[in-house]
């Protein structure tokens, strides 16, 4: 069993990251190797300040807040609380100054951003059954979402644990010492990943982003990657 935590813990998530970055570069690669269009994808009559509306397009999603706006605030939800996460992650290998401005304890949120966020994505889960949506659903669209709420659940659930119900067993400075000694490449998992009682939801917890991880590079959500720079050419 300590065998396979190790491997959980430490090569898989070397592994996920290796394939995760070779993955993404591969595949901008090859969009910066396609063949040009031959017509323009400028939007016109022309919006300026163009740069405006290009992060206008890119980070508050107009048209489907004009034609689907229950999915819009799902949406920006979504993205919000992922973005806090991605910060909350970074304060778990250290202390950085620029990220305490506001002063707060890791995580942000007191547990409701991985709250919102497990709710945004059961709600993009349950929304691909219902037609029209369904019909243009794949397997790939239900596996990418199950992963990243599987993902969110059981990090948030230690999260939750800690904040809510003071459990003590899993601290701030045990995933410090995990996280920095894998980024530093020395890894050392402290004795609360194996032994102390909410361990299992740590291991499930990089299990699953470690699936999401290398998926990522090969699956439909690779857009986000050109979001920006395919709104800059619709722009201008």
């Amino acid at each position: 069993m300590d065998t396979i935590i190790y491997i959980i813990l430490v090569p898989m998530v070397y592994a996920a990251f290796g394939i995760f970055i070779l993955g993404t570069a591969m595949r901008i690669m090859k969009v910066w190797r396609a063949p040009k269009h031959s017509t323009t994808l400028q939007i016109y009559p022309e919006q300026k300040p163009k740069w405006l509306w290009t992060l206008n397009d890119t980070f508050l999603f107009p048209t489907v807040r004009r034609h689907y706006p229950v999915h819009w605030v799902f949406l920006m939800l979504f993205h919000i609380c992922f973005f806090l996460l991605i910060i909350g992650h970074f304060e778990l290998i250290d202390d950085y100054r620029i990220l305490q401005i506001i002063e707060h304890e890791v995580f942000l949120g007191g547990g409701y951003v991985g709250l919102i966020l497990s709710i945004a994505l059961l709600f993009f889960l349950f929304r691909r059954f219902r037609s029209p949506v369904r019909e243009l659903s794949v397997p790939e669209d239900f596996y990418l979402i199950l992963l990243l709420f599987l993902t969110v659940v059981f990090g948030s659930e230690m999260d939750w644990a800690r904040t809510w119900y003071g459990y003590g067993g899993f601290a701030v400075e045990d995933y410090r010492q995990y996280l920095s000694s894998l980024l530093y490449l020395k890894p050392d998992l402290p004795d609360a990943a194996t032994e102390s009682g909410h361990s299992f939801m740590l291991i499930l917890h990089v299990f699953f982003a470690n699936l999401f991880l290398m998926f990522f590079p090969f699956s439909k959500i690779m857009h986000s990657f050109f979001s920006l720079a395919m709104n800059k050419l619709r722009r201008g």
